[in-house]
C-alpha cells in the first residue's frame, strides 16, 4: 500500500539546504500552487539554484535558540609572553656603562627567570651583559692608569665653571661679556685674544675661605681692598692706564659659591661701561726687560709716596704736610741712588743720567718744603719738586726705554679711588 504524495506541485530538493523535518505548521510561509488571483497562472516552479527560492526551513521547537551560540573568550593560546624587566634595566645600565657591575649582575638574573618562566628579553639580557663586561673593564684601566681621576676632575671642573664661565678665568685672559654693556651681571663670558678689542682683561684673582657664603658686603669689601693695590703689580706702568682704562671686579654670588666659586677676579675694563680696550695692559716680569724693571720698581716706590699726600692743604695742616714733604724727599734721594748704580744699556745710559741729576734736585725741594715756616714756602719748594714727577727728563727717559711717554691724569686719577665704585656708581662690583 503507498500513501500518496501530498496536494500541490512536486519539489526537487534544494541540494543547499538541510532535509525537511516534519512539524506541525507548512514548510513554508505561502502554499505552493497557482495563486487564487490568477487562475491561468501555471504553478510556479523554482529554480533549483535560485537564492530567494521559497524552501521548507526548519523550524525549531518553541523555547530554543534558533542559531548555535558561539564562545566569546579569547583563547589562551593567542597570548604573547611579556618582556623580563630585569633584563630591560641590564640593558639599560650596560648601555649607561654608569655601574657596570650591577648591569652584568641583572643580565644574569634576567636569563635565568626567562629561562624558568618562559619570558621574552634573552637578547636584552645578553646584550646588557655583554655591555656591562666591557664597561667593567674600561671602569678597571681608568682606574689602573688613573684616568678616572682625571674624568672625575674634568667633570667637577664642568660643573662648576667651565671654558666660557665668568669664575674659570686666570690672570692675563682677555674677554667680552654678553649683551652690549659691562655694567651687568655677568654669567659667562666669551675669553678672546688681548691684541685685539676686548670688554675687559683679568689682572688678578683672590681666593676666599671658607665653607660658607661671607655675604655680598664682606666679598666687595675684599674686592674695594685688594684690587686697586694688586692692579700695580700688573701693570707697573700708571702711565700706560689712560684715562679710559678702570678697575672692575666680578665678585662671587651665594648660587655661584655653590657651584664652587671662590675668588674675586679683578679686571681692568674701560671707563665707558658699553666701551672697549685694544691691546693688553700687562707690564710685569713676564713682559718687561731688566731696564725697564728697575726704572719701573723705583719710580713706582716715589709713586707711593706721593699718593699718601694729606688730604688737608698746608693752609689747615702744615705740620701734616711738611712731615710727608720730608718722606718723600728721603724716598727720592734713595731711589735716584738705586737708579744710578743700576747697569744701563747704551740707549738708556744717558737719559737716565740726567734723570738721576734731576731726581736728586727734586729731593732737595722736598728737604725745603718740610723745613718751610708757612704755607706759601712750602708751595714754593713742592711745585720746584714735583716738576720732576712728569718733566723732561722723566718723559725722556721713558722713551729710551720704550715705555709710555704720557704723563696720566692726576687730577682724575683713580689710584686713590679706595671707595669700590671702580667704574663709577658704585658698578665696580659685578655679580657672577
Amino acid at each position: 500500500m503507498s500513501i500518496p504524495p501530498p496536494p500541490g506541485p512536486h519539489q526537487p530538493q534544494d541540494p543547499y539546504q538541510p532535509p525537511p523535518q516534519p512539524g506541525p505548521y507548512p514548510q513554508g510561509p505561502y502554499p505552493q500552487g497557482p495563486s487564487p488571483q490568477d487562475p491561468f497562472a501555471a504553478p510556479r516552479q523554482p529554480h533549483p539554484h535560485d537564492p530567494y527560492a521559497q524552501g521548507p526551513y526548519p523550524q525549531a521547537p518553541y523555547g530554543a535558540a534558533p542559531y548555535p551560540v558561539w564562545g566569546q573568550g579569547y583563547s589562551p593560546y593567542g597570548r604573547s609572553s611579556v618582556i623580563n624587566g630585569v633584563a630591560i634595566a641590564s640593558l639599560v645600565l650596560g648601555i649607561l656603562c654608569f655601574l657596570p657591575g650591577v648591569g652584568l649582575v641583572l643580565g644574569i638574573v634576567a636569563l635565568a627567570q626567562i629561562r624558568r618562566r618562559g619570558e621574552r628579553g634573552r637578547g636584552m639580557a645578553i646584550a646588557g651583559a655583554v655591555l656591562s663586561c666591557v664597561g667593567l673593564a674600561l671602569w678597571t684601566l681608568m682606574l689602573a692608569t688613573g684616568g678616572a681621576s682625571d674624568f672625575w676632575q674634568g667633570f667637577k671642573e664642568g660643573a662648576s665653571g667651565g671654558a666660557g664661565s665668568s669664575f674659570s678665568l686666570a690672570k692675563g685672559d682677555c674677554f667680552d661679556v654678553p649683551g652690549d654693556s659691562f655694567g651687568t651681571d655677568v654669567y659667562d663670558v666669551d675669553e678672546v685674544p688681548c691684541s685685539g678689542e676686548h670688554d675687559a682683561e683679568v689682572f688678578a684673582t683672590i681666593p676666599l675661605s671658607g665653607s660658607v657664603y661671607p655675604g655680598e658686603d664682606k666679598v666687595v669689601d675684599v674686592a674695594d681692598d685688594k684690587c686697586f693695590t694688586l692692579r700695580h703689580a700688573y701693570a707697573m706702568d700708571p702711565w700706560a692706564l689712560t684715562e679710559e682704562v678702570d678697575v672692575y671686579y666680578l665678585t662671587p654670588t651665594s648660587e655661584s659659591w655653590s657651584w664652587g666659586d671662590r675668588e674675586i677676579t679683578c679686571v681692568f675694563g674701560n671707563v665707558d661701561e658699553e666701551g672697549t680696550l685694544t691691546g693688553s695692559l700687562r707690564a710685569d716680569e713676564s713682559t718687561l726687560d731688566a731696564d725697564q724693571l728697575a726704572f719701573l720698581k723705583a719710580m713706582a716706590a716715589v709713586d707711593e709716596t706721593l699718593f699718601d699726600e694729606p688730604e688737608d692743604l698746608p693752609e689747615d695742616d702744615l705740620a701734616g704736610n711738611r712731615a710727608w714733604a720730608g718722606d718723600t724727599g728721603d724716598v727720592t734721594a734713595a731711589q735716584a741712588a738705586v737708579l744710578g748704580g743700576h747697569t744701563w744699556s747704551a740707549t738708556v745710559r744717558a737719559p737716565m743720567a740726567a734723570l738721576v741729576k734731576d731726581m736728586q734736585r727734586s729731593s732737595k725741594e722736598w728737604a725745603a718744603a718740610e723745613k718751610a715756616s708757612d704755607a706759601d714756602a712750602f708751595y714754593r719748594h713742592y711745585e720746584i719738586a714735583y716738576e720732576v714727577v712728569d718733566g723732561d727728563t722723566t718723559v725722556t727717559a721713558r722713551e729710551a726705554l720704550g715705555l709710555a711717554t704720557t704723563p696720566p691724569d692726576y687730577d682724575d686719577d683713580s689710584g686713590d679711588a679706595g671707595d669700590g665704585t671702580g667704574g663709577g656708581d658704585g658698578d665696580g662690583g659685578l655679580d657672577v
